[in-house]
């Protein structure tokens, strides 16, 4: 467990109704499938503001208001035991001030608190999403059961002053391979060698790719392997889940049917792919927000991740201008030492809050 330097109290610290809903989620646990709490935390939080709120029947949390802009980020945290304190400063992040530690202090409860405080303030629609960490399955119910608003912007961390455009989609799958017991000394491959075989081709065919950026290539990443004797003896199985990340170049259905090619035993079932997406940096929303960013005194960034995003699944099915922002170092995501300095927390409400107000007031030429 990482001991926080320099603690103070928080009292101190927790000197807005901001600042004091992001320690109340952050010190509320919210691992993926378990989000009911946080959830409830921001229910009454909206209600306490005289907004309706509600929770749906996968766990998203609504509080429906004006549909020009829909601000949406996810409830859900990875595992990992974060102490939830404040510390006074931070040298590492180069920071002076309160800087809050905790699991989901950046990803991403920071944007996830930071965009509620936005939707009270201007009055537009609001969606706590659950799952993004392990199959999205907030974000899916949410395009399904929801008509499109006229405009996202996602929050995950990009820091404070920073857009991020795009992001790699992914496609998963499990391969299965089964073959005859035997002899270990019988020059015949078994399943274990099938599965082994099949993946060094794999790679060696996205090595075709590798002309750039990592953001340009596919990724390809064995994350689990199984593999032996069936539970009767009279057969060896192995199974091997994969991941591919996808650049915008390519759709997920192209990397699928290069992975198929390579198979020469065995199968491969895949899962519901995930499309990259590229957004506009002249669009509506990517323009609200730099321009906010600079009345705000900062200088603005583009971004374009490598991994994938709620955003992505919006991207799918909705045709409307969007982005992704957020507050935190992303490199502290999942991490040991995740924290977020609550002056970049600030900045961030009133970035998305100058850029929620100009898209819920303009008006189409």
């Amino acid at each position: 467990m990482m001991v926080v330097p320099n603690p103070v109290e928080p009292e101190t610290a927790l000197d807005t109704e901001g600042r004091q809903l992001l320690y109340d989620l952050v010190s509320t646990p919210s691992v993926s499938g378990d989000e009911e709490a946080a959830a409830a935390v921001l229910v009454e939080f909206f209600e306490d503001h005289g907004r309706e709120a509600y929770t749906d029947e996968v766990g998203n949390v609504h509080a429906p208001g004006d549909d020009s802009l829909l601000l949406t980020s996810h409830v859900d945290t990875v595992p990992g035991d974060v102490p939830v304190d404040i510390a006074d400063g931070d040298e590492e992040l180069g920071v002076e001030g309160p800087v809050l530690w905790g699991r989901g202090s950046v990803d991403a409860t920071g944007p996830l608190a930071a965009m509620a405080v936005a939707a009270v303030e201007t009055g537009v629609s609001f969606v706590g999403v659950v799952g993004e960490e392990t199959d999205s399955r907030g974000a899916r119910h949410l395009v399904e059961t929801r008509d499109a608003p006229e405009a996202v912007i996602n929050g995950e961390p990009s820091g404070w002053d920073a857009v991020t455009l795009g992001y790699r989609g992914l496609i998963s799958g499990t391969y299965v391979a089964t073959s005859e017991s035997g002899h270990t000394s019988r020059p015949d491959a078994n399943a274990v060698q099938h599965a082994m075989h099949w993946w060094q081709r794999v790679e060696g065919a996205f090595d075709y790719y590798d002309y750039g950026a990592v953001f340009e290539q596919v990724t390809a990443k064995p994350v689990a392997v199984d593999g032996g004797l069936s539970t009767d003896g009279l057969s060896m199985e192995t199974t091997m889940d994969v991941q591919f990340r996808v650049p915008p170049s390519l759709t997920p259905e192209d990397v699928r049917e290069r992975a198929d090619a390579e198979l020469e035993a065995g199968t491969v079932h895949w899962n519901d792919p995930i499309p990259p997406v590229m957004g506009d940096p002249r669009d509506p929303v990517a323009t609200a927000l730099r321009g906010g960013i600079r009345r705000a005194g900062g200088d603005p960034r583009l971004l374009r991740k490598t991994g994938t995003a709620d955003v992505n699944i919006f991207a799918g099915e909705w045709d409307v201008p969007m982005a992704t922002y957020g507050p935190g170092d992303s490199s502290l995501d999942h991490a040991p030492d995740e924290r977020l300095p609550l002056a970049e927390f600030d900045r961030t409400v009133e970035v998305l809050t100058d850029a929620g107000r100009r898209l819920r007031d303009r008006t189409d030429d």
